[in-house]
């Protein structure tokens, strides 16, 4: 279990905090960074986590990205990093056809793991990853950081209050013009509209429909992509049955821009999410579309630190998982974008 045992007191009383190297140097690792040095200088949570090592395939990127952001220590091999018995937690940010193999490693050199979404590329490979984690008794969680932010529980609230009655059905999209980056387009890389961008609107959903408390479950699908010139899904339309008559509907694409929100419809009214991937408002609407309500989210640093102080505080008190996204949760998701993909008929090389 390294230094910190979950033992919390013990912990507190040495003044350790968890240590959080970051595996890979890519775009969401610097943003994974400037969160990490924003909460070090925040005191809500100074004394729980410090940025601590970066590890990158390059010696010279890993250690210019040390120095950019003040990380004690930088490693140019992954293996270097494993080694290092001050990592507490290593937070995965490489592909997703990575994310398995690399997490698997992680855990059986001793360290707790955050793994950013698309929590692996397929449920076979989550699986594998979630039983090495129970065998090592360490903390293994997905960083999607929307099941952790606080608009998931201003939503859920809205909904139990009545607000806009009884809900019969729900959209939701995400799209941005990604194509100019490598791993989107690779089917090696488990690239795709679907993985990257499409497993927001479906958490959406999961979350906001009660899928996640067992409320309702989905019992059929009807979904179409058009596919990119290298094989992966450039566009998703996705149309999700629940078995009490209540529908969703998502669309993402990495080939354009979109307005990004979430809407969930009542028998007395609906709300707008403004941005499914980062809620920054909620609007009530009666149901003669009058503005009734709206709803500010609470100031964040960046987002990603609820997400980093649900795994520290899990990891303190010894527990193998986060209650924001447990094991089960992680799971459903994965077999659901396992479900799309096959009526699809896609399939990434290595499956």
């Amino acid at each position: 279990m390294g230094r910190l045992n979950g033992k919390r007191a013990e912990a507190q009383e040495q003044g350790l905090k968890v240590n959080v190297a970051i595996l890979g140097a890519g775009r969401i690792a610097c943003k994974m960074a400037d969160t990490l040095v924003r909460m070090a200088g925040d005191p809500r949570y100074a004394e729980l986590v410090a940025p601590y090592a970066v590890a990158a395939r390059d010696a010279g990127r890993a250690a210019d990205f040390a120095h950019r952001y003040g990380f004690e220590v930088s490693y140019g091999s992954y293996d270097e990093l494993l080694a290092d018995p001050k990592v507490d937690l290593v937070y995965i940010a490489t592909p997703h056809a990575l994310h398995a193999e690399q997490g698997i490693a992680c855990l059986r050199a001793g360290k707790n793991i955050l793994v950013e979404k698309s929590f692996t590329a397929n449920t076979a490979q989550a699986e594998r990853l979630l039983d090495v984690a129970h065998e090592t008794g360490l903390l293994c969680a997905e960083a999607i950081w929307t099941r952790y932010m606080p608009s998931r529980a201003l939503v859920a609230d809205l909904i139990k209050s009545g607000a806009i009655g009884e809900v019969q059905a729900a959209t939701a999209n995400l799209c941005y013009p990604t194509t100019n980056k490598p791993r989107m387009i690779d089917p090696a890389m488990a690239g795709g509209a679907l993985l990257d961008v499409g497993v927001y609107p479906l958490n959406f959903f999961d979350m906001a429909l009660g899928a996640d408390t067992s409320e309702r479950s989905i019992s059929s699908i009807e979904t179409s992509m058009v596919p990119y010139e290298t094989g992966v899904d450039a566009t998703d339309s996705i149309a999700l049955h629940y078995d009490d008559g209540v529908m969703a509907t998502a669309t993402s694409s990495m080939m354009c821009a979109s307005d990004r929100s979430g809407a969930i419809w009542g028998t007395k009214g609906y709300m707008v999410c403004q941005n499914v991937n980062d809620i920054e408002g909620i609007d009530l609407y009666d149901i003669d579309h009058h503005l009734t309500r709206h709803v500010d989210v609470p100031e964040q640093l960046t987002g990603y630190e609820y997400e980093v102080a649900s795994t520290a505080n899990a990891i303190l008190d010894g527990k193998g998982e986060c209650e924001e996204m447990p094991h089960a949760d992680t799971l459903r998701i994965m077999r659901l974008m396992d479900r799309i993909r096959g009526i699809w008929g896609l399939k990434y090389p290595f499956e």
